[in-house]
């Protein structure tokens, strides 16, 4: 769960710089047995708000917690109940793939022999097997996002936080990891919360959209409640409603809408109540 999360980054130095809201008051909560799908423009928070989530960085306002436990204060527990897939795969070169996995799952408290058997059940649900004794250097995108999709959850975390999981990928590559993300969902009850700015990605995978831009939570809901919302069957022509000013929608080619929106609200039944992100992409 996120409640009012900020963010601001300085610029540039003396008389030049620049401060950057990231992230402004953003909320959402993330279920289990559901995929959340954070979407927005570039710019607009999604990279910012998950590396805070992962506590790679602190915000300036907010709470977030896994759980119940509040990443802030207790960053280790919080991160042992999560699984992270940043943009950055940061994979060894020079290690094979199991060695890379195995690595992390020794890190997070595993033996050697329990690592290496997740290993290879990994590799048999992500279609990896034979890339598990090769060297990582000189894989290509799709394998290098198997090989790191595995590392995050070599310790079966019931949260995966993934950014971008399906950049780079191939056709084939990102249908297969779409439906390993699903059966996570669907057959082991994860709580998946991944950033995108595809619609294709959110219309075929998500359960629960939230719509980001400019920091802010602009509008959240079903991909049909949205659209439904906005009187659009297409979900992109909603996404444009939804994420970009009038005035942008209106003066800009399609690739290039993006500005800071008049916000949109889902009727509140349909949103949950709170009790109290290269750009930042």
């Amino acid at each position: 769960e996120i409640q009012g999360l900020c963010k601001r980054f300085t610029q540039g130095r003396g008389a030049k710089a620049r401060v950057v809201q990231a992230v402004a008051d953003l909320d959402f909560v993330a279920t289990d047995g559901r995929i959340t799908g954070l979407l927005g423009p570039n710019g607009a928070g999604k990279t910012t708000t998950l590396r805070m989530a992962a506590a790679l960085i602190e915000p300036d306002a907010g709470r977030i917690t896994v759980d119940g436990i509040d990443v802030a204060r207790e960053p280790q527990r919080a991160l042992a109940r999560m699984g992270v897939l940043s943009d950055a795969r940061g994979l060894y070169p020079r290690l094979t793939a199991r060695e890379n996995i195995v690595y992390y799952g020794r890190l997070q408290g595993m033996t050697d022999a329990a690592a290496s058997a997740r290993a290879d059940d990994l590799a048999r649900m992500l279609e990896m097997t034979p890339l598990l004794e090769r060297r990582t250097e000189g894989f290509s995108q799709g394998e290098r996002m198997k090989t790191a999709l595995a590392r995050a959850i070599i310790h079966d975390p019931p949260n995966l936080v993934l950014d971008e999981p399906t950049n780079g990928l191939d056709v084939l590559a990102t249908r297969a990891r779409r439906e390993a993300l699903r059966r996570l969902c669907d057959e082991q009850g994860k709580c998946i919360v991944f950033s995108t700015h595809i619609m294709q990605e959110v219309e075929r995978l998500c359960d629960h959209v939230i719509v980001v831009s400019h920091g802010r939570t602009v509008a959240e809901g079903t991909v049909a409640a949205l659209n439904a919302q906005c009187g659009e069957r297409d979900f992109e022509e909603t996404f444009v409603k939804l994420a970009f000013d009038t005035q942008e929608r209106g003066g800009a080619p399609r690739a290039e809408r993006w500005a800071a929106p008049e916000p949109a609200r889902i009727p509140s039944g349909d949103r949950p109540t709170y009790s109290t992100d290269e750009g930042h992409s």
